[in-house]
């Protein structure tokens, strides 16, 4: 009897000690989850709404903003507001490459952080701030509401170096574009529907808004000079050479098309419609049109806006997950654009 008790408290030992780690790792890293700052935070989702708003109110163009910085930090390695570090000694800043031309606002992002830190400090995550502002400026432009999980803290280290090995150029081909969505999990109506809100200076190198925002000239004059690419619709031409009258433009004029003439501060699926009548402005606009692999799900998009809608939610969705930091790992930055240990 004793020996099979003692058997009896041995099984159950083992049992404990093999259910133990799963359920301290969990304590210790729950990951993202749906309101992960319920206790800790309460206000943090609406606070982060309502600076979302504000800011919007005063200053339109934050919405595409907002847009471009989830794509330029989530995209790149991991989704932990990378981007928004100011250069350093050592380190330059993802902010100031040339794949971010034209990026801007980031001081906003700070203002959001000012607000949260005199209500909860040191609990809300610039990478969660990044992510959050995103969905209210995709709000606030008149798309989805886009729920999405929270719990990412913050890297420490600027990637700048690696972009190029993340970020697809406007004159790449689109199995290049495919490819590297393809690689964080996004699939080919997922890429069509970010690649329809995102591109707006140049493919994703530049990214913001396709269906919303302006492209600068600096990124069409390949296309129109020295001979306009006879893509283009010609009915388009005149607007865009009018607009382009430089063949080398200075990249600080306020030179720039309407990516969509029709409803340029609206988020929709009148893109689709342009690029399948030949009037995207960049290179890719016109692959992504006429590409086999593309042109299906861009019909599919241009004929309904629900359909555009729920691949670019579930495509957001993914980006926002892409690898972030969480538990232990990273840190809760005092300022979003300096690492603690530079504070």
């Amino acid at each position: 009897m004793v020996s099979k008790a003692l058997f009896f408290f041995a099984l159950l030992s083992l049992s404990a000690v093999s259910l133990r780690p799963a359920s301290a790792e969990n304590e210790e890293d729950p990951g993202l989850m749906m309101s992960f700052y319920r206790d800790a935070c309460p206000q943090a989702e609406d606070i982060i709404k309502e600076q979302v708003k504000l800011l919007y109110k005063r200053h339109k163009n934050t919405a595409f903003s907002w847009l471009r910085n989830i794509f330029h930090d989530c995209a790149v390695q991991s989704c932990d507001a990378s981007l928004l570090l100011d250069s350093t000694r050592r380190s330059l800043s993802e902010k100031e490459t040339d794949r971010s031309f034209g990026m801007r606002n980031f001081r906003y992002i700070e203002t959001i952080k000012e607000a949260l830190e005199r209500e909860c400090p040191g609990v809300v995550s610039c990478a969660d701030i990044l992510v959050l502002s995103a969905r209210e400026g995709i709000v606030a432009l008149g798309g989805p509401y886009i729920p999405l999980k929270t719990g990412r803290r913050d890297g420490r280290k600027s990637r700048a170096d690696i972009l190029e090995e993340y970020l697809p150029d406007h004159n790449e081909s689109m199995s290049v574009v495919l490819d590297r969505f393809s690689a964080i999990g996004i699939d080919t109506p997922g890429v069509v529907a970010l690649l329809g809100t995102y591109i707006q200076y140049s493919l994703i190198s530049t990214l913001s808004a396709h269906s919303v925002g302006r492209t600068h000239c600096v990124k069409l004059v390949h296309r129109l000079y020295p001979e306009v690419d006879p893509a283009f619709n010609p009915d388009h031409i005149d607007h865009m050479l009018h607009k382009c009258p430089d063949p080398i433009p200075d990249p600080k004029s306020v030179q720039y098309v309407r990516n969509d003439r029709g409803t340029p501060m609206v988020l929709d699926n009148n893109y689709y419609r342009n690029i399948l009548d030949n009037k995207g402005l960049m290179l890719v606009d016109h692959q992504l049109a006429v590409d086999k692999r593309t042109k299906p799900f861009v019909k599919k998009m241009a004929k309904s806006q629900a359909y555009f809608f729920k691949e670019f939610s579930r495509a957001i969705t993914i980006l926002s997950e892409n690898n972030p930091l969480t538990g232990t790992k990273g840190e809760i930055r005092k300022q979003c654009n300096l690492s603690n240990k530079l504070h």
